[in-house]
C-alpha cells in the first residue's frame, strides 16, 4: 500500500503494553510472530508475485487454512491462479542471419518492442532503397538535430513515424544504425504498449555494423525471423472459507506479495538487489488474517459466513484483488462487508494510531465505532485515525468499486516502507495483537446486528504522483494490456469527470502527448500545471472521442 491519510479523528486513550497480557493474548502473540517469520524469512525471496517465493508464501498460507479447517474456496481447491501481463518478450525464434553468418541478438542487433513479426529472405543493398526490400536508415542527422537531453524528444516516436513513412513508400523492414556520436539508448522496452508498427523495426548496434555492414555497396542475403511475444507470469489468490449457512459474507483480505529484490522497479532503494522481506509491508496482515480465520472458526459468530483472501499481485497494481472481483469465487451479491489488512504492524505506545480508511463507505461504521461497553468494540489503548474514502493504494479498493463497505485497517508509513530493512524485527507484536482483537469485535458487532450494511458511495480523495502538480482525477486499470490507459474509476468535480470520460475508456492522447501506456501517461501528466487546457483523446468501445481538460 502507498498512501497516507487526509484528515482524521480520535478515540480513547489508554498505555497498553505495559498492560498485563491474558494467555489467550500471549497465544495470539506467539502465532502473529510464527507467521510472520516465516512469510518475512529470506527463503520467501521477497514473495514477488509470479516467482517460487510468492509460490512458497502461499503454500505456507493455503496449509494455515487447512489446518484451521477453512473451506477452499479458489478455483483450484485452496488457489486462484491468474496471470501477471509484464509487457512483451523476443521470442527464442527470433534470428538474424546475413551471408550465413548467424547475428547474436543484443550484441549485434536488438528488434524493438513495436516491431511487426516477419519470416524473411531478402537480398537488399545498405546504399539502396528499393520498393519491396529492407531500408537501412542512419540515424545520424536525427540525433545530431535533437539534444536527448531535451525532454520533449522521443526517438521511438520518431523512429514509429519513420516505419510508417517507408512502409508506404514500399520498404519491407526498417534497419535503424547510429554513427554519429551522440547515445540514442535504443533497447528492447519491454512496458512498451504500443500498436505495432506494420513492418520490422530492428536496430543495428555499432559492433554489429563494423562486423555485418561495414561496406555500404554491398548486396547482403539476409534470413531474418522476428518473433516479439507476451511476456507473462502467474500469480495465485489464496482462498478459505467458512460456511455458516448464512445469507451473508464477510470478506478479510490481505495482500501477501512483496517486491522481491526490486526487480519491478517499486523499491524505494534504488539500485537495490538486497531481498524485500516485507515484514509489515504486508505480512503483519496476512499474520493478522489468518490469525482472525482461527479465531473466528472457533467462534460462536455464525451470523455470516467468512471468506478469507490473501491476494498476490497489489504491489503491481491490486491485479489479485481485481481478478478476484472479476472472477469470485462467491456470489459477490452476498458480501456484507469487506476489511483489508494492510501494514498493522507498527502500532506501538509512541504510535498508537491505527488509520481506518473506508469510513464512509457505509452509515453503520460512525454507530460501530461510536460503540462502548461490553457489547462495544475494542478499543484498548489504540487511537484512530478515520479517512470515509473507498478508494486507496489497497485491495479494499476493487471490492468499493463493486458496491461494497468497506474498512482499510494500516498502521502508519515508516522509514522501511519499500526497502530491504522492512524486517521481523521491525514489528511490534503486542501493538499488533491489540489490532486484531478490535477487527474481532467489529466481525462480532456485525453479528449481534445481523443485517446486511448499506452501502454509501464516498467522496475520492485525487491522489496525484509527489512531482506533479496535476491529476486527471482517475485511477487507472492495473491491468490492462492494450495500448492506451483504461479508466477504472474517476473522482468527482475533477478534470476527468468535469471533460466527461467515463469508466472503461482508454486514454490515448494528452494534449500533443501519445500515451500508450501507464508510464508514458505519467510523463504526459508532468509536462501539465495547474490552470493549463489541453484536449484529452480517448476511445469508447469502438468510438474515437476528444474534450476539452483543465486541470
Amino acid at each position: 500500500m502507498r498512501n497516507i491519510f487526509l484528515f482524521f479523528f480520535l478515540l480513547g486513550v489508554v498505555s497498553a503494553d505495559a498492560q498485563k497480557i491474558k494467555k489467550e493474548d500471549k497465544q495470539l502473540i506467539s502465532n502473529l510472530q510464527k507467521h510472520i517469520e516465516v512469510l518475512a524469512s529470506d527463503s520467501m525471496e521477497g514473495r514477488r508475485a509470479g516467482t517460487p517465493g510468492e509460490q512458497k508464501a502461499s503454500a505456507y498460507i493455503n496449509n494455515e487454512f487447512k489446518n484451521i479447517g477453512l473451506l477452499p474456496k479458489g478455483t483450484n481447491d485452496y488457489y486462484q491462479p491468474f496471470e501477471i501481463d509484464e509487457g512483451k518478450q523476443i521470442g527464442s525464434a527470433t534470428r538474424f542471419i546475413v551471408g550465413g553468418q548467424p547475428l547474436l541478438l543484443n550484441e549485434h542487433f536488438i528488434p524493438l518492442a513495436f516491431s511487426a513479426n516477419v519470416n524473411i529472405e531478402a537480398l537488399p543493398s545498405l546504399a539502396i532503397q528499393e520498393v519491396g526490400m529492407p531500408w537501412f536508415i542512419d540515424l545520424k542527422d536525427t540525433m545530431e538535430a535533437n539534444d536527448a537531453r531535451n525532454p520533449h524528444f522521443d526517438i521511438y516516436t520518431i523512429i514509429k513515424a519513420k516505419a510508417k513513412e517507408i512502409k508506404a513508400k514500399g520498404a519491407t523492414v526498417l534497419f535503424l544504425y547510429n554513427t554519429s556520436e551522440a547515445k540514442d539508448n535504443i533497447a528492447f522496452v519491454s512496458k512498451d504498449r504500443s500498436e505495432p508498427a506494420s513492418i520490422p523495426v530492428v536496430y543495428i548496434t555499432d559492433e554489429g555494423v563494423k562486423k555485418f555492414f561495414n561496406d555500404p555497396q554491398a548486396t547482403l542475403d539476409i534470413n531474418m525471423k522476428i518473433d516479439i511475444i507476451p511476456k507473462k507470469r502467474s500469480g495465485r489468490n489464496v482462498v478459505g472459507f467458512i460456511d455458516n449457512k448464512a445469507k451473508n459474507t464477510i470478506i478479510i483480505g490481505a495482500h501477501f506479495d512483496h517486491l522481491g529484490y526490486g526487480e519491478d522497479g517499486n523499491s524505494l532503494d534504488r539500485g537495490s538487489k538486497q531481498v524485500h522481506n516485507g515484514a509489515d509491508d504486508n505480512a503483519s496482515g496476512v499474520a493478522g488474517m489468518i490469525e482472525l480465520a482461527r479465531m473466528l472458526k472457533a467462534s460462536s459468530l455464525k451470523q455470516n459466513n467468512y471468506l478469507f483472501v490473501a491476494f498476490s499481485a497489489e504491489e503491481l497494481g491490486l491485479l489479485g484483488s481485481k481478478y478476484f472481483v472479476q472472477n469470485p469465487t462467491i456470489d459477490l451479491s452476498s458480501a456484507n462487508f469487506m476489511v483489508n489488512l494492510d501494514m498493522i504492524g507498527r502500532v506501538n505506545d509512541a504510535n498508537p494510531t491505527l488509520t481506518v480508511g473506508g469510513f464512509g463507505t457505509s452509515p453503520a461504521w460512525s454507530t460501530t465505532f461510536a460503540s462502548s461497553g461490553k457489547k462495544g468494540i475494542y478499543k484498548g489503548s489504540l487511537l484512530f485515525k478515520f479517512d470515509s474514502s473507498g478508494t486507496g493504494p489497497s485491495d479494499h479498493t476493487s471490492f468499493y468499486l463493486k458496491g461494497i463497505p468497506v474498512l482499510f485497517y494500516f498502521s502508519g508509513t515508516h522509514s522501511d516502507y519499500h526497502k530491504p530493512t522492512d524486517d521481523l524485527n521491525k514489528i511490534n507484536f503486542p501493538g499488533e495483537m491489540r489490532v486484531i482483537k478490535h477487527v474481532y469485535s467489529v466481525v462480532e458487532l456485525a453479528n449481534t446486528n445481523n443485517s446486511k450494511l448499506a452501502f454509501t458511495k464516498t467522496k475520492e480523495t485525487a491522489s496525484t504522483i509527489a512531482s506533479f502538480s496535476v491529476t486527471l482525477g482517475i485511477m487507472p486499470d492495473y491491468s490492462f494490456n492494450g495500448s492506451g490507459v483504461r479508466v477504472d474509476a474517476i473522482s468527482e468535480n475533477r478534470p476527468a469527470q468535469k471533460a466527461g470520460l467515463q469508466p472503461g475508456d482508454v486514454i490515448t492522447q494528452l494534449g500533443n502527448h501519445n500515451v500508450t501506456s501507464l508510464e508514458n501517461y505519467m510523463q504526459a501528466l508532468g509536462e501539465f500545471k495547474k490552470g493549463d487546457k489541453t484536449i484529452v483523446h480517448f476511445n469508447r468501445i469502438n468510438e474515437k472521442l476528444s474534450a476539452p481538460v483543465e486541470f
